[in-house]
């Protein structure tokens, strides 16, 4: 890395500018392939055939300047929503240095890399809220693309048809920088307050909330509609089919990435716990799994006029906050865990749509806590439009008191 920034140094010198990310430090999830590093997808067993070699995206990094710093921890395979890894490590929430907390996964590293400061930026990727779940707990913003927007080409597939790649950045102006910049595309400015209207779903989005994440949305909400933002009441019922369509396609899909047999020779040398979620693949007919993604398809389509004069669905990126990590010593809490975190995120995947999540937590809580906001596949600019108001209105991300851990 420090080679890379010399380098960097002296084309600036020279007179060569690569723009606004020209030497930014960054880190990558290590499911992506980077020349020279190694990549593991946070398991000991090597899938690096599968992954191939250094892919479009990081290419492009590069091309655009940044200094890539390392690897971030993952869930093995990313199979997974808390951030626990029992066979390379589990990183530490930075909120609370007396508990240790769960990052949330499977960007696990990516997300305590940002919030601690340790880079400009980091990447992540998002097949069920990937992203969104690691930045909503640990209070970075957290960017979800829509799938097919950035190629996929050299980094480890989970589910095809919903993986994306994402951002995970100290504050929104950050976001909007990147992804321009990344893009080759106007930066996205703050939209302004009066004219914009989200949908606030009247179900699914707002159960089982833990009443410090209730009031802290509450609040954040109250905010917005006081800024000047228009809440439109808005129907989700596809929204219940999301709970049975996502926990089919994403271990049916990965276990087709690895092979059956492969599986069945590793499995024995995997976290137990992701084991045991892609197994539940090797039950699944093929003709179930067709309907089931030509269903997706037609929810997409209800999804998409659904949202039509809209600029965004808001609602709490999760339904809780951090949680300790020796809970997920149970394995009846790590199964009802799984399930609840990703209540919110995986719409988006299963949907088709772009996302962001700010954090809110000044609003009223200790412990970070996110507001998401679903916006129209492809429309990627707008979200962040949507994602600077809210961050102008609530206030920019705090930071976690690192010098805590020093006590």
């Amino acid at each position: 890395a420090l080679a890379a920034a010399q380098a960097i140094d002296r084309l600036l010198a020279a007179g060569t500018d690569l723009g606004p990310l020209m030497g930014v430090p960054v880190a990558i999830k290590d499911l992506f392939a980077v020349e020279g590093m190694p990549t593991t997808a946070g398991s000991n067993i090597d899938v690096i055939d599968i992954i191939g070699p250094e892919g479009s995206f990081v290419k492009n990094l590069k091309r655009a300047g940044c200094v890539i710093l390392g690897k971030t921890k993952t869930v093995e395979f990313a199979l997974g929503a808390a951030g626990t890894n029992r066979v390379r490590g589990t990183p530490r929430n930075p909120w609370d240095a007396k508990v240790f907390r769960v990052p949330g996964g499977s960007s696990s590293g990516s997300a305590v890399a940002v919030a601690t400061g340790m880079c400009g930026f980091a990447i992540g990727s998002d097949t069920g809220g990937s992203v969104r779940i690691p930045a909503a707990l640990c209070g970075t913003i957290g960017l979800k693309t829509t799938v097919g927007l950035w190629p996929l080409d050299g980094v480890f597939p989970l589910a095809p048809s919903f993986d994306t790649i994402g951002l995970l950045t100290a504050s929104a102006t950050d976001a909007a920088l990147v992804f321009s910049a990344l893009q080759g595309a106007p930066v996205a400015k703050p939209a302004a307050p009066r004219g914009l209207r989200l949908g606030r779903p009247t179900h699914h989005f707002f159960d089982n909330l833990e009443a410090e994440v209730e009031d802290c949305v509450t609040t954040a909400l109250a905010a917005l509609e006081e800024a000047g933002i228009e809440m439109v009441p808005i129907a989700f019922p596809e929204a219940d089919e999301v709970t049975q369509t996502f926990p089919i396609v994403s271990p049916t899909e990965l276990l087709t990435v690895l092979g059956r047999e492969r599986f069945l020779d590793i499995r024995d040398r995997m976290d137990q716990d992701v084991a045991a979620r892609i197994a539940k693949g090797l039950e699944v007919p093929a003709d179930r799994y067709i309907r089931i993604m030509c269903r997706q398809r037609e929810l997409c389509r209800t999804v998409r006029q659904r949202m039509q004069g809209l600029d965004g669905v808001v609602g709490p990126t999760l339904p809780m906050v951090a949680v300790p990590r020796e809970k997920f010593d149970d394995a009846a809490f790590e199964n009802e865990y799984q399930r609840v975190v990703s209540w919110n995120t995986r719409l988006g995947n299963v949907f088709g749509l772009c996302a962001t999540t700010t954090p809110v937590q000044a609003c009223s809580v200790a412990l970070p806590v996110g507001l998401q906001v679903l916006g129209e596949g492809f429309c990627e600019a707008r979200a962040l439009a949507v994602a600077l108001t809210i961050e102008e209105i609530v206030g920019p991300p705090p930071r976690p008191d690192l010098a805590s851990f020093l006590d």
